[in-house]
């Protein structure tokens, strides 16, 4: 029998996200599911209740309907003691749930005997996992809103400008923290037209940073930051010491701060002291994303924008809420690919496949008993680095040769000495006419041959789709054969076959030709913004 799926409104304070959208309702039909949403759960979002029943959902008036109705329950935000109490028992809940942060909302769901998938446990390693990651998903829009909010708070221009009424310098921002929010800060920053500095315990990061348009700060001192689940790890002591004296530097020099960084399970640390508040000038902006974990700053206030010292501290924990009707259709389109791969037989039932490493890493509660945390993943072993002894083996001669080789000096006289023999041959035999036009041919193909053979195999595709022009030739070639026809030419007139020849060559040619030019200007449009 198929399952019904239910969307309640969020009643966390300021909260206007919403689990799913109407584009993605249609497609949880053609799942087999039915979809019932509470009345106004897209308000927030800018989805009415006629968008959705549009798209195939039923609107319920009251959470304790839709919750007493649904099999199955999406949410964004963990739920309170009262939705657990209104929960049907047996059901299944998608969503955020924090189950570190909440043992007692673990114990409740449990003793609802509920399946319990928290989207904030999903297995990050996992390359095939990515279209769920909601985590993610939320992180890319709240590092776009972070610098909406400090350049609203800052007061002034992020780029630099020279007018006649005077010199604007731009903005300097720094990012404490690159992963998947602290990129989208950069980019957004740099994009605005501000100097962007960052930093991350994570030394694989700096080329990310300096592709987005930024600067990596690294800290004087040497260690490995990089934690499981794509998280940075608690560092010694030592690498802090140093780490909070840069900190104190770029606080000085920058107008804008933001700061994101988070190690799971544990506060956030405590990256921004009152101290190096003091020392920023005045006017300058703080925006701490880790605000709801406690934030990396000691003076921010979750939840509150204050400012301290002259600095304008932003402490918002809701700023994928403030994109909300993006965040809102990410989040929607990744429970929709975690549906998808929960109901593979698309009859509207899932199947919890604890087999699953994606799955069962989600999984935190099933039927009842809590199975969080998961197992760590058995990730297959990194190939071994090659010994920068071992000498390279050299090809042996008179074997052939690979693709992208030069021909061997043996090989190349056998060629040459085949060709003039079939030149000599062709050169007695053939009228003068033939003759001239087989030497453009030959001598054509063998440049042809020498240029692209010694191209390495990656740029074939970007050096074909030029070098197709080439054709341009064969387009002449038979532009001369048409032509006396066209002219009403008569001694030079050619058979009809050769005539229908050329035709067709020039076609080809032509089809050839401007689809080279389609390819290469498709793949120069890749790497432009």
């Amino acid at each position: 029998m198929a399952l019904r799926i239910g969307v309640p409104k969020e009643t966390a304070a300021g909260e206007k996200r919403v689990a799913t959208v109407p584009d993605v309702v249609g497609k949880l039909v053609k799942l087999g599911f039915s979809v019932a949403v509470q009345s106004g759960a897209g308000d927030g979002a800018n989805f009415a209740d006629d968008t959705y029943r549009a798209a195939g959902a039923e609107v319920v008036g009251s959470a304790a309907e839709l919750w007493a109705k649904a099999d199955i329950v999406f949410k964004v935000r963990p739920p309170s003691a009262g939705e657990v109490a209104l929960m049907r028992e047996g059901g299944t809940l998608i969503g955020f749930v924090w189950p570190a942060q909440n043992p007692e909302l673990m114990q409740q769901l449990a003793a609802k005997k509920a399946t319990v998938l928290a989207v904030d446990c999903l297995p990050r390693q996992l390359s095939r996992a990515q279209k769920m990651d909601a985590l993610t998903s939320m992180a890319g829009i709240s590092g776009y809103r972070a610098v909406i909010e400090a350049a609203n708070a800052f007061g002034r221009l992020f780029n630099g400008q020279v007018t006649a009424a005077g010199k604007i310098p731009p903005a300097q921002v720094f990012v404490a923290g690159a992963g998947v929010a602290g990129l989208a800060a950069i980019g957004t920053a740099a994009n605005m037209g501000a100097i962007v500095r960052a930093n991350d315990t994570r030394a694989e990061v700096a080329d990310q940073v300096m592709s987005l348009g930024g600067e990596f700060v690294k800290v004087d001192y040497e260690e490995e930051g990089s934690g499981s689940g794509g998280y940075a790890k608690v560092m010694s002591e030592g690498f802090q010491a140093a780490q909070r004296a840069m900190y104190a530097q770029q606080a000085r020099d920058a107008d804008i701060i933001i700061t994101t960084a988070l190690i799971p399970g544990k506060p956030a640390p405590k990256l921004i002291s009152a101290e190096m508040v003091k020392s920023m000038r005045p006017g300058s902006v703080i925006v701490d994303m880790a605000a709801e974990q406690g934030g990396n700053c000691e003076l921010t206030v979750p939840g509150e924008s204050v400012v301290r010292h002259g600095v304008t501290l932003v402490g918002y924990t809701d700023l994928a809420s403030r994109l909300a009707k993006q965040a809102s259709t990410l989040y929607a389109s990744n429970l929709l690919r975690l549906t998808e791969d929960l109901c593979k037989t698309k009859d509207g039932v899932i199947d919890v496949n604890m087999e699953d490493d994606a799955i069962r890493g989600l999984t935190v509660i099933k039927d009842g008993a809590v199975t969080w945390p998961a197992p760590p993943l058995k990730l297959p072993a990194p190939p071994p680095k090659p010994s920068a002894a071992a000498p390279v083996p050299a090809a042996k001669k008179g074997h052939g040769h690979g693709a992208g080789e030069p021909m061997s000096a043996k090989s190349l006289a056998i060629v040459f000495v085949v060709g003039a023999l079939l030149f000599a041959w062709v050169g007695l035999y053939a009228p003068a006419s033939f003759l001239a036009h087989f030497t453009v041919f030959v001598l054509a193909c063998f440049v042809g041959y020498m240029v692209i053979w010694n191209v390495t195999p990656a740029l074939h595709t970007p050096l074909m789709s030029v070098t197709n022009a080439i054709s341009s030739i064969i387009a002449i070639g038979a532009l001369i054969q048409i032509a006396p026809p066209l002219a009403g030419g008569g001694a030079d007139r050619p058979s009809a076959v050769i005539l229908w020849l050329a035709v067709v060559a020039l076609a080809l040619t032509g089809i050839n030709m401007f689809g080279g030019f389609a390819v290469t200007r498709r793949m120069l449009a890749m790497f432009r913004k």
